[in-house]
């Protein structure tokens, strides 16, 4: 049949894998973003519904079942939650955008993702794209600590930031994150020798350029996906890998001049929450409380889509600041506004109540829970596990970080789109490729729909 090909009919031209057009998603984040932070979406937003468009034309022509009954259910479950919390919005049209936005990053572009993966050779094409979109950014992240060109830090310009701009602060890091996950998923499986050694070399690299985004929160969810997927490898790796990346880090930061005391502070004052905070913890901690209390107040639903800007002033205590000052990077001075409690969880609480914030953790720990069961498949299979374990350990690490990063951070920015790819990749895993694994091996299915397609 048709749709069993990856690549067209046998007598037709050959012609390129569906799958490009996620890592053209991918791709595109590398473009800079304008330095006023004034406009618009980003291209990779754009794109991204262009693949969702794109995937919904290759089902009509394929004549497929999109997903399985499974899958439907799990990508599905948030828009119950999300359309109750969009009639409560204070505006149709702010009602409108948020559900567009939510349905954008964790229902459609992940089950376009799932859809158009074709096998374990598709998983590594965009786990390398963005092994190599963080090697970018990180490189332009560098240089702007090197030349003093990035966002301002303690009266310093030397915050990398990529090409994200001072306005984004957490884009960077996100991507460099990202991109490590990648790398050390990839470096720990079962692949040869030189591409896992070519896995590990990134990995070490981007240790650089996320130590200088300062970026508290993308470091402590690193350091726990990290350690999540080095023990998923196996103890005797973890200890070994673990001990020569902690020699690696300390000779790339000292032996760079990176142990400043900026750094030695910024690290500190992770546990710095009560003995004299900065002002950024402090709003963040001000803001948490402003959620709750919004949630309190309606703990069903919520004060309903991008409506946490609205009431936070009611709710906020007098420690909150006016605003965030920004600088540098190409961009002038700025007070950026707090539109956000800068933790995912307690925004669904606070906008969506516990319908919504039950619905979308369902989603997330169904596909959790079933990705790392077919992890554990995969390493007790004989047959399967030298093929799929890189791509077990990058799909669920990718899942583990932003789960871990969402108690820090919540979506907002061009690098949101990743966000929704990685959803979509711990999906074909949890929901394709790692169901298939527990039944059997040889072909994955790329839909989850019982399609079968060769494995890479």
């Amino acid at each position: 049949m048709s749709h069993a090909l990856p690549l067209g009919s046998a007598t037709g031209p050959r012609r390129l894998p569906p799958v490009l057009a996620v890592a053209l998603v991918v791709a595109l984040l590398a473009l800079p973003v304008a330095p006023d932070g004034g406009g618009g979406a980003h291209p990779a937003d754009a794109v991204s519904a262009l693949v969702v468009l794109y995937c919904a034309l290759r089902l009509v022509r394929d004549r497929r079942r999109p997903l399985s009954r499974t899958a439907a259910s799990v990508l599905g479950l948030p828009v119950l939650g999300l359309a109750v919390a969009a009639m409560g919005a204070a505006s149709p049209g702010a009602g409108l955008v948020g559900f567009g936005r939510y349905l954008q990053v964790f229902v459609l572009v992940p089950a376009a993702v799932l859809l158009l993966i074709r096998g374990r050779g598709d998983v590594r094409l965009l786990a390398w794209s963005m092994v190599g979109l963080a090697a970018w950014q990180g490189a332009v992240g560098v240089h702007q600590y090197v030349t003093g060109t990035g966002a301002s830090y303690q009266g310093e310009q030397i915050r990398a930031v990529g090409t994200f701009g001072a306005q984004d602060v957490m884009g960077m890091a996100t991507v460099v994150s990202l991109g490590l996950v990648c790398a050390v998923g990839l470096a720990l499986g079962r692949t040869p020798v030189r591409h896992r050694l070519l896995a590990a070399g990134c990995a070490l690299a981007l240790l650089l350029p996320l130590a200088l985004s300062f970026s508290r929160g993308a470091w402590i969810a690193t350091a726990v996906t990290c350690a999540v997927q080095l023990l998923l490898a196996g103890v005797r790796r973890a200890l070994t890998v673990g001990v020569a990346a902690v020699a690696a880090g300390a000779v790339l930061l000292g032996g760079f001049g990176i142990g400043t005391a900026m750094l030695e502070e910024r690290v500190g004052s992770i546990t710095q929450v009560t003995d004299a905070p900065d002002q950024s913890v402090t709003d963040r901690y001000t803001m948490w409380a402003a959620a709750v209390g919004m949630w309190r107040e309606q703990p069903l639903t919520g004060v309903g889509l991008k409506g946490f800007p609205e009431h936070l002033d009611t709710h906020a205590s007098l420690a909150l600041s006016s605003g965030s000052d920004t600088d540098g990077a190409g961009a002038g001075y700025r007070k950026q506004p707090l539109l956000s409690p800068h933790n995912m969880y307690l925004l669904v609480l606070a906008e969506q109540g516990l319908i919504g914030l039950v619905a979308l953790t369902a989603s997330w720990l169904a596909l959790l829970l079933l990705g790392l069961r077919g992890l554990r498949a995969a390493r007790r299979s004989q047959r399967d596990g030298p093929d799929g374990l890189d791509c077990a350990l990058v799909a669920c690490g990718l899942l583990v970080w932003q789960l871990t990063d969402f108690a820090y951070a919540d979506i907002g920015g061009p690098s949101t789109v990743l966000t929704a790819v990685s959803f979509g990749l711990a999906a074909w895993w949890a929901l394709g490729a790692g169901a298939r694994s527990r039944s059997g091996p040889g072909a994955v299915a790329g839909s989850g729909s019982g399609t079968e397609v060769p494995a890479r």
